[in-house]
């Protein structure tokens, strides 16, 4: 870590936007998009994973928000499921949205399609208002 980001560390909801802009700009960049497809999976997948990123980056803030000294860290989608399940259900399906068309669809099965990708990263912007 360089000594400039340890003077100034980020807020989470910075951090988290700050890898939503740079999954956005791998997209525009690298992945080639043309008639609705991607035509560079490498730089979908990698988009997808930063997006998805920044989302348990706000999921980890907002439930140590409600949570307090009580929070541990999740271990796998369905104990953040689980634990949003008790506290905000839009988050929820934000959160469920977000890990299918970002980790499933765009990580691991590395999608063309940018309306599934555009979907993702919107659904991480609307969980960045929650923290």
């Amino acid at each position: 870590m360089s000594k400039k980001s340890m003077e100034n560390p980020l807020s989470p909801s910075a951090e988290a936007a700050r890898y939503l802009e740079n999954a956005r700009q791998i997209l525009t960049e690298k992945a080639g998009k043309k008639d609705g497809l991607y035509s560079d999976i490498k730089y979908v997948r990698m988009a997808a994973g930063t997006a998805y990123s920044a989302a348990l980056l706000i999921l980890d803030e907002y439930l140590k928000q409600n949570e307090g000294i009580h929070f541990v860290k999740p271990q796998s989608i369905e104990d953040y499921k689980g634990r949003l399940r008790k506290y905000d259900k839009k988050l929820l399906r934000h959160t469920i949205n977000a890990y299918s068309e970002l980790h499933l669809i765009g990580y691991y099965q590395g999608t063309e399609s940018a309306e599934v990708i555009q979907n993702g990263l919107a659904n991480v912007k609307q969980m960045l208002s929650y923290i």
